[in-house]
């Protein structure tokens, strides 16, 4: 046997399962930064937390009878974090939603970040009222992360701690229930709204956004909004009986003008 295919049969059998052992540290990697998605479940609002001001706070003060945006971040994030956050932003702002009709909180899951980094990163990115850049100690962040299903794991890059996480925003009622999920860093303008609309129990939005929430359902399989046929049907019929119980209240009082 020539001497190079000996040698290709040997970097096979010792490279093999090198390789098999990468691939199974990274799915182990994989799987320790996945989302859990626990969907109604109750977030711990009384936790204490720090504003960007460095005033402590607790998580309840931010919940007043609006929908939520919460986004999971760390603000020393070179990549995935701003994006994140810039998209939020720049689907929020094409919305017909005043600012006070939700409110926007980043949680850093960096327990070494400081206010005044948060501060800097409000005003680099988002400085309306509406928004709030939040950071806290180490057990109020895996209490908080825990409740919302979300996984993430410290690396060490360049020298520098960074975190290995997903994208990912929750939706949450007034209540501080989980209503959805966006793992995404692009933030459709209408499911945005759906998803605000529907978190606040129809207490934000136009009567025909209402309207349209009769027409399309969430799928959580998806993860977006989708036609719900038969609702469309239901609603169809509605507004055929409807049509024709006002056609017959017409004609009866035709009727009885003629007769009278």
């Amino acid at each position: 046997m020539p001497s190079f295919i000996i040698i290709a049969l040997l970097a096979f059998v010792l490279v093999t399962p090198a390789l098999a052992h990468d691939g199974d540290r990274q799915k182990a990697l994989l799987d320790s930064v996945t989302i859990e998605e626990r969907l109604n479940d109750q977030l711990p609002l009384d936790l204490a937390l720090r504003d960007e001001t460095g005033e402590a706070v607790a998580l309840r003060r931010y919940f007043t009878g609006k929908p939520v945006l919460l986004a999971f971040v760390y603000y020393d994030c070179p990549q995935l974090c701003p994006l994140v956050l810039e998209g939020l932003g720049r689907s929020l702002r094409v919305l017909r939603l005043a600012g006070e009709d939700y409110q926007v909180i980043a949680v850093s899951i960096d327990p070494a970040e400081t206010a005044a980094l948060a501060a800097r990163k409000k005003k680099a990115l988002h400085g309306a009222a509406s928004w709030h850049f939040l950071t806290a100690p180490v057990q109020t962040i895996e209490a908080l992360t825990q409740a919302a299903g979300f996984r993430y794991r410290p690396s060490q890059s360049a020298g520098k701690e960074s975190f290995i996480h997903a994208a990912n925003t929750l939706v949450l009622t007034p209540e501080g229930k989980i209503s959805r999920y966006f793992s995404t860093i692009d933030f459709p303008p209408k499911e945005l709204r759906f998803a605000l609309i529907e978190a606040s129990g129809n207490r934000v939005g136009s009567p025909l956004d209402h309207l349209l929430l009769l027409c399309y359902q969430y799928d959580p399989v998806q993860g977006r909004y989708t036609l719900a046929i038969l609702n469309i049907l239901r609603l169809s019929a509605l507004i055929t009986i409807a049509a024709v119980g006002g056609f017959i209240a017409i004609m009866l009082l035709r009727e009885r003008r003629k007769t009278a």
